[in-house]
């Protein structure tokens, strides 16, 4: 193996097994990387929220450059060549990234701050109906395909790195933009990277634990009540991918994300350009 690109991430065979080891963040972790088993049909779909349910990411890459003009100078800009580094992962690995390569004199705590202060600013601009109101569109078909669903009786998981101040505004938005009302009424499931850890709040492990680990798609599953031979992962992003490989969960992937990149489409089980042809594929 290690023909992979992905920051932060080693593969190798041990043994026979392909194995890979994540090291981000502080937390390093060592994972066997089979290829799991689909038994179809299937009956569960989970879904990624960034990229995959909702079109955001150059928003969320808008605000990790906005945080490094903010901690260092305003003309600071992100190249064409970090893309892959700060989209897909934890906000603390895009942080990490870009104060390794640009060499900046501050903690990835110090850069966190930074960041969360900086989000909750636009997000507030946003829902107060001032700032970017483009920020979060629906992935095209994103309503059909989710009624499609419902209608053979599949259950739905949400599954996102995001924290639940960033996570819950976009879901929101989203199902406002398409009239499908509460969210929370309509998935079966749905996991965060949780909530910020500080003084006067109640914190939880939140983003060490986050993609490309496999814990929330886990949890994911076991809250779905569903085997995970019995479901199926849709992402757009290298770490997704790793999260629910790692999980045990076969993966479909978008075209549009940073799989191809990284070389791990190789790794999905169906690569797609939209919904209608991931509900051909599972034969909906």
């Amino acid at each position: 193996m290690g023909k992979y690109k992905v920051n932060g991430v080693e593969f190798f065979d041990w043994n026979g097994v392909a194995h890979c080891t994540i090291d981000q963040c502080g937390v390093r972790a060592t994972y066997p990387f089979e290829k799991p088993k689909t038994n179809f049909p299937i009956q569960a779909v989970l879904m990624d929220l960034d990229g995959t349910t909702v079109i955001s990411e150059e928003f969320w890459i808008y605000l990790i450059e906005k945080t490094i003009q903010n901690i260092t100078t305003p003309s600071f800009k992100l190249s064409n060549e970090d893309i892959p580094f700060v989209s897909g992962f934890s906000t603390a690995e895009h942080l990490e990234y870009c104060l390794k390569k640009y060499k900046i004199d501050k903690t990835v705590f110090e850069g966190l701050d930074a960041y969360h202060t900086a989000a909750e600013f636009e997000l507030g601009e946003i829902m107060q109906g001032r700032g970017n109101q483009e920020a979060f569109k629906p992935r095209k078909g994103l309503k059909e395909f989710l009624y499609a669903l419902k209608s053979k009786g599949i259950k739905i998981g949400l599954a996102t790195s995001g924290l639940d101040y960033k996570a819950i505004p976009e879901i929101v938005s989203c199902f406002n933009v398409l009239g499908m009302g509460d969210p929370l009424k309509f998935y079966d499931a749905i996991i965060t990277g949780g909530r910020r850890k500080g003084r006067g709040e109640y914190g939880t492990i939140g983003e060490l634990a986050v993609k490309p680990h496999p814990w929330i798609y886990s949890e994911l599953a076991k809250g779905l009540g569903v085997d995970v031979d019995k479901c199926i992962v849709i992402e757009d992003s290298s770490a997704g991918l790793l999260s629910g490989r790692l999980a045990g969960i076969n993966v479909i992937g978008f075209k549009d994300g940073n799989l191809i990149q990284s070389g791990l489409h190789e790794e999905c089980i169906f690569m797609a350009d939209d919904f209608d042809q991931i509900l051909k594929f599972l034969k909906i």
